[in-house]
């Protein structure tokens, strides 16, 4: 009789169990949704500059994410095990870090991805608004790249609700901006992946055309070719239409592919273990009047990011260029460089672009 009542119990919990789990993953299944396509952004004004053709211009890409990544910190969809910053204090440290070490090298516009709004992760920080105060009087813009319901993964410490972005400031006047989708996986993968995307945002010249500057951030997709072709092709479809138009364009960010297609050979040792997920970019998806700035400043060649399975231990850690720039035949690249921080505010490294309009 007691084994009856034990078993009863035990069906109880295990149906009211399941009930939770059930309903749970019907409200991240329906709550899922993607932006629209072709959203106009709202534009934070601070400046009227406008760009001439007589000078050389900066500009700045940079993945902060999200504040988490000191050198000792490790993520667990890499291989590691955190998923939130370690704590509030150290996320707006790395926040305030990053944006002062962009700072220091004063470029005319910036780029950042992985810019949490209002995240579990990063303890409801507004990073944008650390952003805003600390680079005062400059146009800005930023774009939605992850929107999602409450994750409950890992179990240990729960990824949560995320809202972030990729944010463009910049000491010209922004005209307008706009948000595009990029094609992204359809599998349940895409519940833990970012609502990729890259804004286009149009910087007044005294030329009477644009300059068009592209901030993107996309997949770390490995060797899913598909979406690696759909991804790509969607971006530089977009850069020709303004190229075709007379415009100028630069388009920088964090492409998530090996760049040069063999710096993770030529960064590390032999001992270093190597990882899948930085793919050779396609550069036969290049077009013709479309070109990759890899004229490095003084020839060194120096890794944008670091894989993030432990922490960070210069020449043992897994490092590789998949940040940095492509630019129209109308500008010209004076030169690249890619600034060593020794990953101390992110798991990234800053890249600046020195640049003349032709």
């Amino acid at each position: 009789m007691k084994m009856k009542k034990i078993l009863k119990i035990l069906g109880i919990i295990l149906a009211a169990v399941l009930i939770i789990v059930g309903t749970y993953v019907a409200y991240v299944l329906i709550s899922y949704h993607r932006l629209a396509d072709n959203i106009a952004l709202k534009v934070d004004n601070g400046t009227n500059a406008v760009m001439s053709l007589d000078k050389t211009y900066s500009i700045t890409t940079y993945n902060i994410g999200f504040g988490a990544y000191s050198p000792d910190y490790s993520f667990f969809m890499d291989g590691g095990t955190e998923s939130w910053a370690k704590s509030k204090e150290s996320d707006i440290k790395n926040v305030t870090g990053a944006v002062d070490n962009v700072a220091a090298l004063k470029p005319d516009i910036m780029l950042f991805q992985e810019v949490d709004l209002n995240a579990t992760r990063s303890y409801h920080v507004n990073q944008y608004d650390i952003m805003k105060s600390k680079l005062p009087k400059l146009d800005s813009v930023d774009a939605i790249d992850y929107d999602s319901s409450f994750l409950f993964y890992p179990f240990t410490q729960p990824q949560g609700k995320s809202l972030s972005s990729i944010v463009t400031l910049s000491k010209i006047n922004i005209l307008d901006s706009t948000r595009r989708s990029l094609p992204i996986a359809t599998s349940l993968s895409k519940l833990l992946d970012l609502d990729r995307c890259f804004s286009v945002t149009q910087i007044e010249t005294e030329t009477g055309k644009n300059l068009y500057v592209y901030n993107t951030h996309l997949s770390a997709y490995g060797s899913n070719t598909q979406l690696r072709t759909a991804q790509v092709k969607m971006l530089f479809g977009d850069m020709e239409e303004k190229i075709k138009q007379g415009d100028y364009v630069i388009c920088g960010g964090d492409f998530n592919h090996d760049l040069l297609g063999n710096s993770a050979q030529l960064l590390n040792s032999k001992s270093v273990a190597q990882f899948g997920w930085a793919q050779p970019f396609p550069k036969e998806l290049i077009p013709k009047d479309i070109t990759l700035c890899s004229n490095y400043a003084d020839k060194q060649l120096i890794p944008t990011t670091r894989n993030d399975d432990a922490a960070y231990v210069k020449g043992k850690t897994y490092v590789v260029i998949i940040d940095g720039f492509f630019i129209s035949s109308n500008v010209e690249c004076v030169k690249v460089q890619n600034i060593d921080t020794g990953f101390d505010y992110s798991d990234h490294n800053p890249v600046l672009l020195q640049f003349k309009l032709k």
